[in-house]
């Protein structure tokens, strides 16, 4: 047998390629779209993407650029690269499905057939948003408990709640040892949640009561959870969710260690959940750089390096899912998924499609738990250990965000902890900044929602659901990024109720369909995202659109055309359109030059306050 040359080098043939020939070539792009004076390093520059928390996506990686810290191997300190050796490779990660219809048969119907059909973990929400805790013995009828792992989700019904499913574990004849699962105490999470701060205190008393019992009696069961979704389903960035998860951390293995626990046995209770969205890098470095911090954590805390790996548990963002288009759900959560399971997250939940819209019927849990089962079985996604590791973006998305998630963390520390940040307000201020930006971004179109504020659908027929229970509230708020696009659909919803008309808008098309059609386009999708339909009129000349206008019955009308067109006649049909009753009258364009004319209201393009103008057509129009 022949052996193998060293290094294998199969590009020898070719010459090696510089960053400076890179950029060379960038340059000449820039240049056709119109960027003249950008070279090197700034034709470089003017392709990076701005993210939040100061961080940035430039387009090129090199081996120069890797300037991150050793991510070390997987399952060894500082486990960035995953918290086990073998990954997800042995089983994949575990299918944990959400349930939380406060019926307990209809649930158990439901829990039964999640497991039937491949899902290995129950997340149950009791309580004030779910099933009542009494409930749970039937929820749990004919669940092999010793083979399903338990996740609770009870708020301030977290004893009671806990009590019952250690009672179940009793009542079915499971051994203390073969019980796995959390009993999902979270006093801080829950403070965040309800801003009620009077029974923290016994709160914490009763998770760390909890966590000593889990200890001695039920080595496979944790008590607590440190709920970061929380402060992500309020807007927060990902370094603010990161760094709000280590300081309840903290929080807790201060309060357990008081209690008796060793650092060791501390850390043990404690399970991190997690938003997972659908920007898959943006993801996989957040748990990646959770579980780097958390180390980090447990190092100086006395906990012993191979102990120290986070428990993690990866959830599909709420604030990304839409009720207008719903089914276009089902590709941020695959993507979510996916990134979940590439960045080596534990246990993962993917919400179902229509989770926006009420509880979900059978259709949506079984796409919700096959979006699992194919990455899984199919995709064999986690047959890779760490498969993002070595890529010079993901490294180093990992590192600054660690950075940046490790600065909001020592801000929240020295502003007393989480505790007190909440009881400031420290926290609900920080997370409404960053979310205040995010929704200008929404406003805009700068953060495209597709279904919603991009490419509308008018005359889709929503599923209708029955309403879910209503949350707990009274803390940080609930946000979802389609939810200012779709406050203006339903304001077009209840005048189509009332008149049996959709507000109009009237595209008046100047020229031939060479000059008008994009920009009759782009403005028929901006007004249908806020629920505003189109006419689109045709005619030769300013008289005959005056008359098209006119049989339309619209109110408002819009100029489509081309620049040149613009400045010929745009003036002449603003006026024959004055003339023939519209109320306003606007122009897909930017405002400036040739596009700026006499007749015209304001201006409709690409970047402008989509909410803004949507909302004052609808105003106008009397849309209630």
């Amino acid at each position: 047998m022949t052996a193998l040359p060293q290094g294998l080098p199969l590009a020898a043939e070719f010459p090696d390629a510089g960053r400076e020939q890179w950029q060379h070539l960038v340059e000449g792009v820039l240049r056709k779209s119109g960027a003249q004076d950008v070279s090197g390093a700034q034709a470089e520059a003017a392709l990076t993407t701005q993210l939040q928390d100061g961080l940035s996506a430039r387009p090129l990686y090199t081996a120069e650029d890797d300037t991150a810290a050793d991510p070390g191997f997987p399952g060894f300190p500082p486990f960035v690269r995953g918290g086990r050796v073998q990954g997800p490779a042995v089983d994949g990660w575990e299918i944990r499905q959400p349930h939380a219809d406060p019926d307990p048969k209809r649930a158990n119907e439901s829990v039964l057939a999640d497991l039937e059909n491949g899902v290995g973990a129950l997340w149950l929400t009791l309580g004030q948003g779910g099933l009542p805790v009494t409930g749970l013995p039937q929820l749990l009828r004919g669940v092999y408990l010793d083979l399903v792992a338990v996740v609770l989700d009870a708020g301030a019904e977290f004893p009671a709640a806990a009590e019952q499913l250690l009672g179940q574990y009793a009542e079915h004849g499971v051994a203390a040892a073969d019980a796995r699962g959390n009993l999902g105490a979270d006093p801080l999470g829950l403070l965040a949640r309800t801003g009620q701060a009077a029974e923290t205190a016994a709160q914490l008393a009763a998770a760390a009561a909890l966590a000593v019992r889990c200890d001695r009696e039920f080595p496979g069961v944790r008590a607590l959870t440190v709920d970061a979704t929380v402060y992500h389903d309020a807007g927060a960035s990902a370094a603010q969710e990161l760094g709000c998860s280590l300081a309840t951390g903290v929080a807790y293995l201060r309060e357990l260690t008081a209690s008796g626990l060793s650092g060791q046995a501390a850390a043990a209770q404690l399970e991190f959940r997690y938003a997972a969205t659908a920007d898959q890098f943006l993801t996989i470095a957040k748990l990646r750089a959770a579980r780097r911090l958390w180390a980090r954590v447990c190092e100086v805390s006395g906990v012993p390096a191979e102990r120290s790996a986070q428990r993690q548990h990866a959830v599909t963002s709420a604030v990304m899912m839409t009720e207008r288009d719903p089914w276009v759900n089902m590709l941020r959560t695959t993507l979510a998924c996916m990134a979940a399971g590439v960045g080596g997250a534990d246990a993962v939940s993917v919400l179902p499609f229509d989770s926006a819209l009420g509880l979900p019927d059978a259709f949506a849990r079984r796409i919700a738990r096959n979006t699992q089962s194919v990455l899984l079985e199919e995709s064999q996604l986690g047959r890779v250990i760490d498969p993002a590791g070595g890529s010079w973006y993901v490294e180093q998305l990992t590192d600054e965000l660690a950075h940046a998630a490790w600065t909001w963390f020592q801000q929240v520390e020295r502003a007393g902890g989480q505790q007190t940040a909440l009881g400031s307000g420290l926290v609900r201020e920080r997370i409404a900044e960053t979310w205040a930006q995010r929704e200008d971004d929404l406003a805009h179109r700068r953060e495209p929602v597709t279904g919603v504020s991009e490419f509308p659908n008018l005359a889709e027929r929503l599923p209708v659901r029955e309403p879910a229970p209503a949350p707990v509230g009274g803390g940080l708020p609930r946000v979802r990024r389609s939810q200012q696009f779709e406050a203006l659909r339903a304001r077009s919803d209840a005048r189509l109720a009332a008149t049996g008309e959709r507000p109009e808008v009237f595209l008046a098309a100047i020229g031939p369909a060479a000059a008008y059609t994009a920009r009759s386009g782009f403005a028929a999708n901006l007004f249908q995202a806020g629920g505003i339909a189109t006419v689109l009129g045709e005619g030769a000349g300013a008289e005959a659109l005056a008359e098209a206008f006119t049989a339309s019955g619209a109110t408002v009308a819009c100029l489509c055309s081309s620049d040149r067109l613009y400045a010929e006649q745009a003036a002449e049909v603003a006026a024959a359109l004055r003339g023939a009753g519209a109320e306003r009258v606007l122009l897909a364009g930017k405002p400036g030059g040739p596009g700026e004319l006499p007749g015209v209201d304001g201006y409709v393009f690409t970047g402008c306050d989509a909410v803004a103008v949507l909302g004052s057509v609808l105003d106008l129009i009397g849309a209630v």
